[in-house]
């Protein structure tokens, strides 16, 4: 059995790492905030006081960390992965980056025999949780395989392989585009429905029977049902600015691509700027 390591436990990294220890891994954990890894050594995983301290102890490490700085900063710092991995290991690059930022430390990493790989995740934590994540995924093949029992121990759903590195990050910008595009057309028209007297319910009875509302536009309207009060709380709109502000990120990484491809996105320009009305946060400069 590999031994596994995960760096970042948050809304997607902690249901992740989560199912390691208890596959049978020996699992060593990482993250800024005490409560998670804390809950997961009473799962059976042990602490590492820092990134290099997981890559001593680990084959194969999961970083799901928010941007490209935060995995640099994991990566390549003076306490970092790569300053504690071995020759044959593999990091698996779960965050949602700019694909040269994968390039880029992968080839940092080559001279330590060290293989890196974007392996983005997509589902949200639920699906984590449920070990329904997807895993989309850039890198060798002999990468991949060696991977592969981590895949499988966090997921049954197969990874999709979309080919050399860098080529999951770009596939994981593409499906975001489509998620952030969605959320707009629900939150739009749930506003319509309310502003004529139709009750969101039935917009989403509708929307279910012919198609057109999906399961995750779902997930979102569940947001646009609580009362005012709640919205408004200061734990409420500070979770929904982390989500802007990650949102922000990710179609921003997006439009650059766009951009370096001589390709529009005019709707997803115009999404990337409507992010705070989408999460409902009190921000007048995004508003």
């Amino acid at each position: 059995m590999i031994r596994a390591g995960f760096i970042g436990l948050g809304n997607m990294g902690k249901p992740v790492a989560a199912h390691l220890a208890p596959a049978g891994f020996e699992t060593t954990v990482h993250d800024l905030a005490s409560e998670p890894v804390a809950e997961l050594v009473a799962t059976g995983a042990r602490a590492g006081a820092h990134p290099r301290e997981v890559g001593e102890h680990s084959d194969v490490v999961g970083v799901c960390v928010p941007e490209d700085r935060h995995v640099r900063a994991v990566v390549l710092g003076p306490d970092g992965l790569l300053s504690g991995m071995k020759t044959g290991g593999v990091i698996l690059i779960h965050s949602t980056i700019l694909p040269e930022t994968v390039l880029e430390i992968a080839e940092l990493a080559r001279p330590a025999g060290v293989d890196v790989m974007d392996a983005c995740i997509t589902g949200g934590g639920a699906r984590a949780r449920a070990r329904q994540l997807t895993y989309l995924v850039g890198g060798s093949e002999s990468a991949f395989e060696k991977a592969r029992p981590y895949f499988e121990a966090t997921s049954d759903v197969a990874p999709i392989h979309a080919g050399a590195l860098g080529q999951g990050a770009k596939l994981k910008l593409c499906i975001n585009l489509i998620t952030y595009i969605q959320w707009a057309a629900a939150y739009e028209s749930a506003a319509l429905a309310r502003s004529i007297g139709l009750p969101q319910e039935v917009l989403e009875a509708a929307g279910r029977s012919n198609g057109q509302i999906t399961e995750l536009m779902l997930q979102y309207l569940v947001s646009q049902k609580l009362p005012d009060d709640a919205r408004n709380s200061e734990p409420f709109q500070a979770l929904m600015r982390s989500h802007m502000q990650i949102a922000e990120k990710d179609l921003a990484g997006a439009l650059e691509l766009a951009r370096r491809s001589g390709v529009a996105l005019p709707v997803g320009a115009l999404v990337s700027q409507s992010m705070a009305r989408l999460y409902g946060v009190n921000d007048p400069e995004r508003r």
